[in-house]
């Protein structure tokens, strides 16, 4: 005997409509997560570029803007990297920019729990939709006095029902988390180096390596003096 969708929600109880809510959560969450991540590392990568070939040429000031204009969470980092710099010690620059990054890390992990719980207790509301399915399918034997196999298999198919569409949340749920899991990996690992990168960049290329620079160029040019007047 076939049975439409709404048959089926009907038949296996409030567990069932439980089951379907945890799955539009879980899609919901999905997306607004993949609407987060979208584009991060292109836009990471391209602020990461604007900001080296700023600081290669001495635009200190520009390259501070551009982050200021940037829709990349990873300007937030730079930012900080620029405002310490000078202000604070050079050991301490590099722990403040990784405190700033892991902040953006834990900003891209919002939500993720949801996903994970829903994976986890999503078969166990199907479970419980099916007890309580056989539960009643043994009270309607007990107030008709029946030893009639059709009214047990009828209520056991109903609250059988319960566990499946239990078991195929959960594996929907457990299949985005470990996506999710593993574009957040990358994303951490990539995200290290390109602010490794910057702060060697602004160590080499900002105001106190400029300046370093320019007073190693006058000692050169001091010493080649002093050697043609020694010629």
């Amino acid at each position: 005997m076939e049975h439409s969708l709404w048959d089926i929600l009907n038949m296996a109880g409030y567990a069932m409509y439980a089951i379907v809510g945890l799955s539009v959560l879980t899609v919901a969450v999905a997306l607004e997560r993949l609407v987060v991540q979208w584009r991060f590392m292109d836009r990471a990568r391209s602020l990461t570029n604007t900001v080296g070939r700023c600081l290669e040429r001495g635009a200190f000031d520009e390259a501070r803007s551009a982050c200021e204009r940037s829709r990349s969470p990873l300007a937030e980092v730079f930012l900080v990297g620029f405002a310490r710099l000078g202000r604070a010690k050079r050991e301490n620059l590099g722990p403040a920019v990784d405190r700033e990054r892991v902040r953006v890390m834990l900003g891209l992990k919002t939500r993720m729990w949801i996903i994970g719980t829903i994976g986890a207790i999503a078969v166990f509301v199907g479970l419980f939709g099916t007890v309580i399915g056989i539960q009643e399918a043994f009270g309607r034997i007990a107030e008709t006095r029946s030893n009639d196999m059709a009214v047990v298999s009828g209520g056991l198919t109903e609250a059988l029902y319960a566990t499946a569409a239990g078991i195929l949340v959960a594996v929907e749920a457990v299949v985005l988390y470990n996506f999710f899991n593993q574009r957040l990996g990358r994303i951490a690992i990539e995200l290290k180096l390109l602010t490794d990168e910057f702060l060697e960049q602004l160590d080499e290329h900002g105001p106190k390596g400029a300046a370093q620079t320019k007073s190693r160029e006058d000692d050169e040019s001091e010493e080649d003096r002093g050697n043609r007047e020694a010629a």
